[in-house]
């Protein structure tokens, strides 16, 4: 009798577990998101509705998206739209909807050696690359990465960033903290920036600028390339995300009295 209520036991644990496992799934996703605290504020509301629990793996987005084409996630949630679109272009992904949106920005030391104060990134960068002044570049095949080289191309008289140019090959945190170390110029999303603690002599010194602008999307995984991948669990926090639960979440999170994120659904 012993016997048979611990295979019993055994039996229902590990049903259980398989239940547990079901509702759970991996989103890949920009360490924007991560370290600007997004994830802390809305995940806990989207468990909360669901009881699916999410896993995230913050990376930059070129990595985030491997990590997707490999089957190794179940959503992708980056901020490169060209990059998410042949995501999807090559069958990778189901579909790619907008989220949200916030902006990139130009930090750097205060006194502003280079003169880059302004509304104008190209012309910002051409003052750096002339200055020699000292620029960290993520250099990380990231969402932020991919805009700071879309931005360096639109400027071709810039044949040399300058000798200050480095790349770090870091996520945006780290990225922000050498600069704040060397008093050197980066370009950040306004969402980790308003989360940075560590400023030092920084400032925003470029704002305002179109081509600043910087959406982010969100994509289901492919079952027809990763059979694996949990379509039900990863489309309710998708439907979640774009619906207004999740659109009012993001709205909510603010930092220093100020809006990080701007909920931007359409459905394609």
């Amino acid at each position: 009798m012993l016997k048979k209520w611990c295979a019993l036991l055994s039996v229902a644990l590990m049903v259980g577990a398989g239940a547990v496992h079901a509702q759970s799934i991996v989103v890949a996703s920009t360490t924007s998101t991560e370290q600007s605290g997004l994830f802390g504020h809305i995940l806990p509301q989207f468990t909360q509705a669901t009881g699916i629990q999410v896993r995230v793996v913050a990376l930059g987005t070129g990595q985030a998206i491997d990590v997707a084409r490999r089957g190794d996630a179940d959503v992708l949630f980056v901020h490169d739209k060209a990059a998410e679109e042949r995501f999807v272009a090559e069958g990778f992904g189901v579909q790619r909807l907008e989220v949200m949106y916030n902006d990139f920005i130009l930090v750097g030391p205060s006194a502003d050696p280079a003169q880059a104060r302004g509304n104008n990134i190209v012309q910002a960068l051409e003052r750096l690359a002339q200055a020699q002044a000292p620029f960290i570049s993520r250099g990380d095949n990231s969402g932020t990465h991919a805009a700071e080289k879309r931005f360096w191309a639109m400027a071709p008289a810039v044949t040399n960033r300058g000798s200050g140019y480095q790349e770090c090959g870091c996520g945006m945190g780290p990225a922000l903290n050498m600069a704040s170390a060397r008093n050197a110029y980066v370009l950040t999303d306004r969402g980790t920036w308003l989360s940075f603690r560590n400023r030092g002599d920084l400032r925003v010194l470029v704002e305002g600028d179109a081509r600043l602008f910087n959406p982010y999307g969100v994509i289901l995984v492919s079952a027809a390339r990763h059979p694996h991948v949990k379509t039900a669990e990863g489309q309710r926090f998708i439907d979640w995300l774009v619906g207004p639960q999740g659109q009012a979440a993001i709205a909510s999170y603010q930092m220093e009295g100020q809006q990080l994120f701007f909920p931007n659904a359409v459905r394609n």
